[in-house]
């Protein structure tokens, strides 16, 4: 199961109490007070890994407790610190306040590590009050609570493309034809119940990353269909592929199927739109009407974007498309 938000409570621990106590111990002439101090409470940290692909774990256990600190004993003994609890996440995660809807951190590499509650400080003991004037003090701190915060984590996943369109548009099928992944591939809508990463790999041994994610229907962004909750999983690419299906199969206009997926893209954040963008005429190769190819190619062109026509069945125009991808992704690191 694919789980990319979760709720959960993170509680740093208490710090220990000061310790109240006198010294009375035989041939010492002068006892005193001898209270050591509390002991600090333990942190709670986030720590990202790569390990970890899913926030499905923090469903069943959503409360992360450190533990408290010692309290502090007589002669002088100051109590034991807490000891902090780390908790791994996905590489990709955002921390967010539940409460103030802040973002409170973004992991974006493997091994970052975030102090999202802080133990609480050990409280002096009273010995820690002694003076000249006041030589048996009783005063004693409690010690200081830890941070308690209620969090929302929300995974993005870290991919250099991501392939939007409508529901049986083709995203599953090129993504197993550019990768090795093995997404489930059906003749229905919503076949794609949750996003995919697939590693396309170029002769010269670099490589990027595609995500597929559910299709996107008219009034995504008001809950319809699934793929409006995934497109947070797009927001980090650097490049947008969008599939069309230019078959007759669809029953659908494609230009009206482009302009309402980009119409979603726009409801969902104005970044996607802005976006560097390839156009994919999908399913050539059952594709009977060239008014609709050619509807779709000059509209694409008008807008100044670079259009493809591909069959994912027969390979049709995939290799052309795979390297328009890489060149753009890989620009840095590309001779030339």
């Amino acid at each position: 199961m694919f789980i990319d938000e979760v709720r959960i409570l993170v509680k740093a621990g208490d710090g220990g109490n000061g310790c109240l106590a006198f010294r009375r111990e035989k041939f010492v002439p002068r006892g005193g007070p001898s209270g050591g101090d509390g002991g600090r409470g333990g942190d709670v940290i986030l720590v990202s890994s790569e390990h970890e692909n899913t926030l499905l774990k923090f469903r069943y256990n959503p409360e992360h407790k450190a533990e408290r600190g010692r309290h502090g004993e007589g002669s002088n003994r100051t109590g034991a610190d807490g000891q902090s609890l780390e908790v791994q996440v996905p590489v990709g995660t955002v921390v967010y306040d539940e409460s103030t809807g802040a973002r409170l951190y973004d992991f974006t590499h493997p091994g970052e590590r975030f102090t999202v509650a802080s133990g609480g400080r050990g409280g002096k003991g009273n010995a820690r009050f002694a003076t000249s004037t006041h030589q048996a003090p009783t005063e004693h701190e409690p010690g200081r609570p830890g941070e308690e915060k209620r969090l929302r984590l929300e995974l993005k996943l870290l991919a250099d493309v991501g392939l939007v369109g409508f529901p049986n548009a083709g995203k599953s099928t090129l993504i197993s034809r550019l990768s090795a992944a093995r997404p489930k591939i059906a003749d229905y809508p919503f076949t794609t119940l949750e996003p995919n990463l697939g590693v396309v790999e170029l002769p010269d041994y670099r490589s990027f990353v595609v995500a597929d994610i559910p299709g996107l229907i008219e009034g995504a962004h008001e809950g319809h269909g699934l793929g409006i909750q995934f497109l947070r999983h797009i927001e980090r690419t650097r490049l947008l592929v969008h599939l069309v299906d230019v078959s007759e199969a669809s029953g659908r206009d494609p230009v009206q199927d482009f302009e309402t997926v980009m119409d979603e893209l726009a409801s969902f954040s104005r970044d996607l739109v802005s976006k560097p963008m390839l156009v994919a005429a999908s399913k050539m190769d059952v594709a009977q009407d060239p008014a609709r190819v050619l509807a779709l190619r000059l509209h694409v062109v008008e807008r100044g974007m670079a259009y493809f026509e591909i069959s994912s069945a027969t390979g049709l125009g995939i290799e052309k498309l795979k390297f328009a991808m890489a060149e753009r992704v890989l620009a840095p690191a590309l001779p030339g």
